[in-house]
């Protein structure tokens, strides 16, 4: 494949027509059309649909942008930091994450990571699934609990745990009690294995409430409506303001937060601008560090202070 007809390609797909492209790159619209023309001919695919005023990818154009690319900044990161001596991050950033991490940290995290590094284009996916990044094209995935997989490494940003919160009217049940308690959709587990101040104790529970997201589990166990399993950082304000209680915690491994990406790809100064950011949002790693960011109380060293 021509490298650089694929790189033309890139250009009019990343500006939307030939024209803007022309115009951003300072070439030739005609050269633009005919080297795109000439690599569908060497694909023996339609790139692009052509209308009289408008240029869409088509389902087989868009898959090659998103699997090229990446690989073409990369490319160019390299080239330019050769040359420059220097190694500025620059390109797109593409980035998986589950939805509630993303709601208490990224937002204060891509703010800041935009402000460091204006050369490169973060673009955050939300979602709970586990996406194929490879397949899929993304530089960096953030996943709870990952399992095993060969084609990835990373490094675990934080280490939460689970506690049994309850409002200050739900008392903890006493032996062979039941209380009611809010879950996950897929949850099915109806008896807790605690550590409490009791000591280690099972305690039974009755689901009356089923909800799709932790926060609107919390925001239900605020309400009284019973007693949930919930990782630290999501309570920990409530419970020190006293909002909820704690029952004790779970008896189970830790929930580990973790940031991987293809061990095939050299890391790109993108990515390790990402990675050393987030080191200094969770430098040990702890829930207390996610909570006090998702409330407001954690500034980043160098950015606008510290609280």
């Amino acid at each position: 494949m021509d490298l650089l007809a694929l790189a033309d390609f890139n250009l009019v797909a990343r500006h939307g027509g030939f024209g803007r492209a022309a115009r951003a790159a300072d070439r030739p619209k005609a050269t633009l059309s005919r080297r795109v023309s000439e690599l569908e001919a060497s694909l023996g695919v339609r790139l692009f649909e052509r209308g009289s005023h408008t240029l869409k990818l088509t389902e087989e154009g868009r898959a090659l942008f998103e699997r090229t690319e990446t690989l073409l900044t990369d490319l160019e990161e390299a080239a330019t930091s050769i040359a420059s001596g220097g190694d500025t991050p620059r390109g797109r950033l593409r980035v998986s994450a589950p939805m509630l991490f993303s709601q208490m940290a990224l937002g204060k995290i891509a703010a800041e990571f935009a402000r460091r590094h204006p050369q490169v284009r973060l673009d955050i996916t939300t979602e709970d699934r586990a996406v194929d990044m490879v397949e899929e094209g993304y530089d960096l995935v953030i996943r709870v609990n990952p399992d095993p997989d060969e084609r990835l490494v990373g490094r675990v940003l934080v280490r939460d745990r689970l506690v049994a919160v309850a409002h200050p009217n739900l008392p903890l049940p006493a032996m062979g009690e039941t209380a009611p308690a809010v879950f996950r959709p897929s949850s099915g587990v109806t008896i807790w294995d605690l550590v409490t101040p009791r000591g280690e104790m099972r305690v039974a529970v009755d689901p009356v409430l089923r909800l799709g997201a932790l926060t609107m589990v919390r925001d239900a166990v605020r309400a009284g409506t019973g007693a949930a399993l919930l990782p630290f950082s999501l309570v920990a304000d409530d419970l020190r303001d006293g909002a909820l209680v704690s029952w004790g915690h779970a008896k189970a491994p830790p929930i580990e937060i973790w940031a991987l990406y293809p061990s095939r790809r050299l890391l790109s100064a993108r990515v390790s601008a990402l990675l050393d950011l987030l080191k200094e949002f969770f430098p040990k790693g702890q829930a207390e560090e996610l909570a006090a960011l998702a409330g407001g109380g954690r500034i980043v060293t160098g950015a606008a202070g510290s609280s």
